[in-house]
């Protein structure tokens, strides 16, 4: 372990000499100083872990030394030691950032335990997070030899998911690569598993798990058919789990979770597919029977989702719904700040929807465009450009005036629901496949006739209308991509391959596309 420094500064340094003794037996590296200005002299020469710094000093006093050291070195940890337990002086420390206090006369129990709080808690607990899923990964790996429900599968990608958030904290990569082939194992064997039941699912209600279709009659309507309670209904397109997870924290101070679910988004996870089935409560093959002028297939000209306000309203009237509702849906900057001045007039609505598509765009930006590419090159960089988006987004400015105006009125029954169409995965593998001229285009998924493919790699539907699937030809097949394979086709193979390798897709058959999130929260 790299040797920590540790720099003391104080006018009576001399008198301190026992604790800087004390410190070097711990295996320390004690640096001192006996005024401000030689202070930051020594920290722009040096490499310092840690600053104990006198606050009643002559000459630049310990709150003005202070002050500099973070103009200097912001990151840098700065313990201050004072005679005075006066409240205006500590609010002034910590309004200035110094990560702990202690009061005169130290004692050098308190000295170790503010050293190892600021600086040893960060490695202790990296060594506990990796020893913790150490252990797990062998519970994780006897779970996966069972013969596992879609309940149970959803709680082992929760906890990979736990896991992944974890390890990328505690900056061990030796643990993430463990983990990253754990879950290619898990994915193969998930594939495996929705292969074996998927068409069991949609043909057997009382077996399957809640999917697209069924979403908003198992989640929603509940929250409707209750009288005095409002619901605001948020569809993040494209929106994986473990970017919810990273999202979550940022709702805490106005929203408090009752509920967090997995749900299986269904075949193709795209959202032609997955959205219409959530807003019209049926399966694809339904919408299209019942609304024949509505559905459009993947060959068709125009817009795939411009009907979902309409579907929705159908579904509504079916289960005896007829409150008034809005739906919103927000694709660009400008129309997300109409909507955050627009909510106060809706509130008063017993359902708003609200479709936000950022992160799909986003999506799909990072296979075209470079810059995107490096700035989302890995699943943790995706995860931290979607955490920066919403920290910024009128969706989380929206959601606090929600809750702004929820806990202005004395009813409060408002509860919002977040959720999403499908996932996406980032494509590590080509597989060949050709098809004619009119076969689809999505990367991880293809309908078309005579299609040729490598078996092993997909999962495929021979006979659509059972799988609730659009037929467009009498011999229409669809396949689906598993885990992280993508369809390339042979002609100009390597540059197709080149192009789209790492990026990330979505339509195919993986947990990170079907195991997606939806929570419900109540304004606090």
């Amino acid at each position: 372990m790299e040797e920590i420094k540790i720099l003391w500064v104080d006018d009576e340094i001399d008198l301190l000499r026992a604790h800087v003794i004390f410190l070097e037996e711990k295996g320390y590296l004690v640096s001192t100083s006996n005024n401000g200005d030689e202070a930051l002299t020594l920290i722009d020469e040096q490499r310092f872990d840690l600053i104990f710094l006198d606050e009643n000093m002559p000459g630049l006093s310990g709150i003005e030394t202070l002050v500099q050291i973070k103009n200097r070195r912001p990151e840098l940890p700065v313990v201050m030691v004072t005679k005075s337990e006066e409240e205006n002086l500590m609010d002034d420390a910590i309004g200035s950032k110094i990560s702990d206090y202690l009061i005169k006369p130290v004692n050098p129990k308190q000295i170790l335990l503010s050293i190892k709080k600021n600086i040893d808690t960060k490695r202790l607990v990296s060594e506990k997070t990796t020893s913790d899923y150490q252990q797990d990964f062998r519970n994780i790996g006897a779970t996966l030899n069972e013969r596992l429900n879609h309940a149970e599968w959803g709680d082992v990608y929760k906890k990979l998911v736990y896991w992944e958030l974890e390890l990328e904290k505690a900056d061990d990569q030796s643990m993430e690569e463990v983990l990253k082939m754990q879950k290619t194992e898990a994915n193969s064997l998930f594939c495996k598993f929705v292969q074996g039941n998927y068409m069991d699912w949609l043909n057997n209600v009382s077996d399957a798990p809640i999917m697209s279709h069924t979403l908003f009659k198992t989640h929603a309507l509940p929250i409707l058919e209750s009288d005095n309670t409002r619901l605001i209904f948020v569809l993040i397109d494209n929106l994986r789990y473990d970017q919810w997870k990273s999202m979550m924290p940022m709702l805490s101070d106005d929203y408090e979770l009752i509920q967090e679910d997995i749900y299986y988004g269904i075949l193709p996870t795209a959202t032609q597919y997955s959205r219409n089935a959530i807003f019209a409560g049926l399966m694809p093959s339904e919408i299209e029977k019942k609304y024949p002028d509505l559905w459009l297939n993947d060959g068709d000209d125009g817009g795939k989702n411009l009907n979902e306000e309409r579907f929705l309203h159908e579904q509504l009237l079916r289960y005896g719904q007829t409150s008034k509702f809005t739906y919103t849906k927000i694709t660009n900057l400008n129309s997300g700040k109409k909507l955050v001045e627009n909510i106060p007039n809706v509130m008063s609505n017993k359902l708003n929807v609200i479709v936000y598509n950022f992160v799909d765009i986003l999506s799909h930006a990072r296979t075209e465009m470079e810059v995107i590419k490096e700035l989302a090159e890995d699943e943790a960089a995706y995860r931290s450009l979607t955490l920066s988006w919403f920290e910024h987004s009128p969706l989380l400015a929206c959601l606090k005036r929600i809750a702004s105006i929820a806990k202005a009125d004395k009813q409060n029954n408002y509860k919002l629901i977040i959720t999403t169409d499908h996932g996406s995965i980032r494509v590590k593998e080509p597989s060949r496949l050709i098809g004619d001229k009119n076969t689809t285009t999505n990367l991880r998924y293809k309908q078309g006739k005579n299609l040729t493919y490598e078996e092993k790699d997909v999962f495929s539907i021979g006979t659509p209308e059972k799988a609730f699937l659009p037929k467009v030809n009498i011999s229409s097949r669809y396949v689906f991509a598993k885990e992280d394979k993508y369809f390339v086709y042979p002609n100009n193979y390597n540059h197709f391959m080149n192009l789209f390798k790492n990026s990330f897709q979505h339509g195919g058959l993986s947990m990170e596309e079907v195991l997606i999130p939806i929570a419900t929260l109540k304004v606090k």
